[in-house]
């Protein structure tokens, strides 16, 4: 976070660095897919992961569909990778506007693989440790911010098997396109903490 990075190099804190990924965490092999036929290739990515027995999220930047906004909804992808892309896989939706139990009842069907694949939005982003899941999607990524993107993308990685993470959608701005370039070259939360630094500065 770029306040917590200017703070250590002109605040007088002391610093623990821990620069190693904890045990048992696999490394995540992050595209960023811009065309129609790169997002082909996700879904793809997502049945083949299925098949082979692990699990998939998918995050959207809203709930529900807006008019002023041409950005994809959680309720909209669910409706449609249902009854399309990935019609052929069980399929969960969770997002915080769903009541505390549903939520816990979605969640606990994804730990127990009675869900193969979690539509949501960034309620997942902390607190969720469900190592059978390989593939993070996240679409319209350039909506979200280099720290938002590394703590979804920290939601795979977390088992023996190789991870995914697939960046889907164009960037509309250069500081769009920086953003995605950086998840896309490296995983170390240092550099994109001080990438997000020098982007958005300390605020």
């Amino acid at each position: 976070i770029p306040r917590t990075a200017a703070m250590t190099v002109y605040g007088d804190l002391d610093v623990s660095v821990l620069d190693e990924l904890p045990p048992g965490r696999t490394p995540i092999e992050t595209q960023w897919s811009r065309t129609d036929e790169d997002e082909a290739a996700v879904w793809q990515l997502v049945r083949d992961e299925v098949a082979a027995g692990r699990q998939a999220y998918i995050v959207c930047p809203l709930i529900d569909e807006s008019e002023t906004l041409e950005v994809r909804s959680a309720q909209e992808t669910y409706d449609e990778l249902a009854h399309g892309e990935l019609a052929s896989l069980r399929l969960g939706l969770l997002h915080g506007r769903m009541p505390s139990a549903d939520k816990e009842q979605t969640m606990r069907a994804f730990r127990e693989r009675e869900l193969e694949v979690l539509v949501a939005t960034t309620v997942i982003e902390v607190g969720v440790d469900v190592p059978n899941a390989t593939v993070m999607v996240i679409l319209d990524a350039a909506r979200f911010g280099i720290a938002q993107l590394h703590q979804l993308r920290g939601r795979v990685g977390r088992g023996v098997h190789i991870s995914y993470c697939r960046l889907v959608g164009e960037a509309n701005t250069p500081d769009g396109e920086a953003r995605l370039e950086a998840l896309v070259r490296t995983t170390d939360g240092f550099e994109l903490a001080e990438i997000d630094l020098d982007l958005r500065g300390e605020g």
